[in-house]
């Protein structure tokens, strides 16, 4: 009983944290999708494209049922498949996520939590592991990453919130007064521990 409620509860997070990450490409040009935003070029385009690769290796091959289109390289030096080439659509991209939700979706409704998989990129002994386990890890990478899509909108447009029907309109004064507020506070602080260490 357990199992099944586990199963459940961990398969409707996924889908959650998906459409989730999913939203925040909402509305935007297709520049302001791929554009670099952070020092290390990390996007909100790439990654939807990263956590879609994640999700197809591991639903994928780990339990043997390699996804059925090609993918694409991951964890290559050049960071790959964390950004969109000139020739990647943002529209190839989302199919390709959508497409991914299928093939994992059939693997978690047609395996039990303890059916065994191997990941052969993660070490000894921890390459064999359950269905259970690789949930955690898949539903931990994606809210990671929604996480981050999550700061990048809001440095691109302020919009914020996991779901469209959470979204706030924008006070902006009470945003700026609000970081205001936290930003003399962190002076504050600063200011005290600067006497403690002098003292």
């Amino acid at each position: 009983m357990i199992d099944g409620y586990a199963k459940d509860h961990l398969h409707g997070r996924l889908r959650r944290d998906r459409e989730a990450l999913l939203w925040k490409l909402d509305g935007l040009s297709a520049h302001d999708a791929r554009r670099p935003l952070t020092a290390t070029g990390t996007n909100l385009l790439g990654l939807l494209k990263h956590v879609a690769t994640v999700e197809a290796r591991y639903f994928g091959e780990v339990f043997g049922r390699p996804s059925p289109e090609p993918l694409p390289r991951w964890q290559d030096s050049d960071g790959s498949d964390q950004w969109a080439a000139e020739d990647e659509t943002v529209e190839e991209i989302v199919g390709f996520y959508r497409r991914t939700w299928a093939h994992s979706d059939a693997t978690i409704d047609g395996l039990s939590l303890d059916a065994p998989g191997h990941v052969p990129w993660w070490p000894a002994p921890h390459a064999d592991t359950r269905l259970f386990a690789v949930m955690i890890h898949v539903l931990g990478e994606t809210n990671r990453h929604a996480g981050h899509a999550d700061i990048l909108r809001e440095g691109l447009d302020g919009r914020t919130g996991l779901r469209p029907e959470h979204e706030q309109r924008i006070d902006e004064e009470a945003r700026a007064a609000h970081r205001a507020r936290i930003e003399r506070a962190a002076g504050a602080a600063a200011a005290a521990e600067a006497r403690r260490s002098s003292a």
